[in-house]
């Protein structure tokens, strides 16, 4: 999830709240590890996963190059190794710790490292008091590093998620008010299928403001009519997909999915653990017996499509997923998000309105059957921030709609988030399209 920034309306971005806005993107990301123990923040225990600490030193690292390097003069950086340490894969800024031995950092410690973002926070404080007078260009890469932080932000919860449940003891990350728990609604709507009419359809971002440039630039399609189901599969739904031997029967599956399932041995999504008094699952909260009516999530597009072709039905494209948000008005104010920290997608009523799409924006991204490719007229940045997102388009699905990891303000309709067909430690999700 690391996308490159543009701003496509006539209009300065200017914001004179910058300065409060900085702080709060930067405390929800310390917020977020506040729970865990120094020891917590050094563990990879996989590739795509990266220790909290990391986290914490690359996007302070971002700031400090892109920013107060560039923008603040006599800035002197905080230490002169953080560049070789804590660069994600920008080749154009230099050499880097491989990607796969960032759990090897034990130094600098977690102290130093908050040590770093205290010494740029104070820095960039002072700079941001005359960002209108600076140029555009800085106002665009200041949006574009709060944007890059909250998309850590998602990252850091979905990251400790899997580095706790890592552990043999289970340990429960859980934020102790009671009103953050997760919802004990045990039944949900009934699935229905919506139409969306044929016809040509805009695609891509249309409104004002921030967007990455991969959603641009703004084209139509032409889709033929098709119906949506009104909500996300639920636990209880894949549990008779499991039940019928959605995993030991070859036919539903692509034969590369299948081949990495029967290799793996999967059997259940992510997280998922079967005991004599049914199933239960690790969630941020600790080891929970399964919620039949919430959303099933952590599934790889593998096993989404299988399900898929299971119920008799395919997952949606991408134009098809936008066209129906939209088609339907699609709001953030009915999704789950990172600021309920619930840190789960939650069941949706049974008594809401069955004739609405819910769960569109928000609880959890949905795989589409896209391949995650460039728009018509699509032009990579100049620069280093040019490797923010092009170089990834190739071999990876899109998802949208945003997840219960994901902050509210960093959502919108034309978001499109992308993986490996594989992955399955974000919060991942299935909605029916025939």
């Amino acid at each position: 999830m690391h996308q490159s920034a543009v701003f496509p309306t006539a209009a300065p971005v200017t914001n004179p709240a910058w300065p409060a806005r900085y702080r709060a993107v930067r405390q929800q990301s310390t917020d977020l590890c506040q729970p865990l123990l120094p020891e917590d923040t050094v563990v990879q225990p996989m590739l795509d996963v990266s220790p909290p600490k990391w986290h914490l030193a690359h996007t302070t690292w971002f700031w400090e190059t892109f920013l107060l390097k560039e923008y603040q003069p006599g800035y002197q950086v905080f230490h002169p190794d953080y560049a070789y340490l804590f660069n994600s894969y920008y080749n154009s800024l230099g050499s880097r710790v491989n990607r796969a031995d960032r759990g090897t950092l034990s130094r600098p410690p977690l102290a130093d490292v908050l040590a770093y973002r205290a010494h740029v926070d104070a820095a960039m404080q002072e700079l941001l008091t005359r960002a209108d007078d600076l140029p555009a260009s800085f106002r665009e890469v200041l949006e574009l590093g709060l944007q890059h932080e909250q998309q850590h932000q998602e990252l850091l919860a979905t990251d400790i998620k899997y580095i706790l449940s890592t552990s043999p003891l289970a340990p429960a990350y859980a934020i102790s008010n009671e009103q953050f728990a997760t919802s004990n609604e045990q039944s949900t709507l009934d699935a229905t299928w919506l139409p969306v009419p044929g016809g040509i359809y805009r695609i891509g971002f249309q409104e004002e403001g921030f967007c990455f440039d991969n959603e641009l630039a703004a084209h139509e399609v032409l889709l033929a009519p098709f119906e949506l189901q009104n909500r996300l599969v639920t636990n209880a739904e894949f549990i008779q997909f499991i039940e019928a031997g959605g995993y030991r029967d070859f036919r539903f599956w692509m034969g590369e999915g299948w081949d990495l399932a029967q290799r793996e041995g999967w059997e259940a999504p992510l997280y998922w653990l079967r005991r004599d008094d049914g199933w239960y699952r690790f969630t941020h909260h600790g080891l929970q017996l399964v919620n039949m009516a919430a959303p099933v999530t952590h599934v790889s597009f593998y096993e989404a499509d299988a399900y898929a072709h299971w119920a008799g039905a395919r997952l949606p494209t991408e134009f098809e997923w936008e066209a129906a948000a939209r088609h339907f008005g699609a709001e953030t104010s009915d999704g789950t998000w990172l600021e309920s920290h619930r840190l789960d997608p939650q069941p949706l009523p049974a008594a809401a309105d069955p004739g609405r799409c819910h769960q569109l924006l928000g609880d959890c991204w949905e795989w589409t059957y896209s391949a995650y490719h460039a728009y018509p007229g699509y032009e990579r940045a100049a620069g280093a921030l040019g490797e923010y997102n092009g170089k990834f388009m190739v071999n990876q699905l899109v998802l949208r709609g945003g997840s219960c990891a994901t902050p509210e303000s960093h959502a919108r309709v034309s978001y499109r988030n992308f993986f490996h067909a594989d992955k399955r430690w974000q919060f991942t999700g299935i909605r029916l399209a025939r």
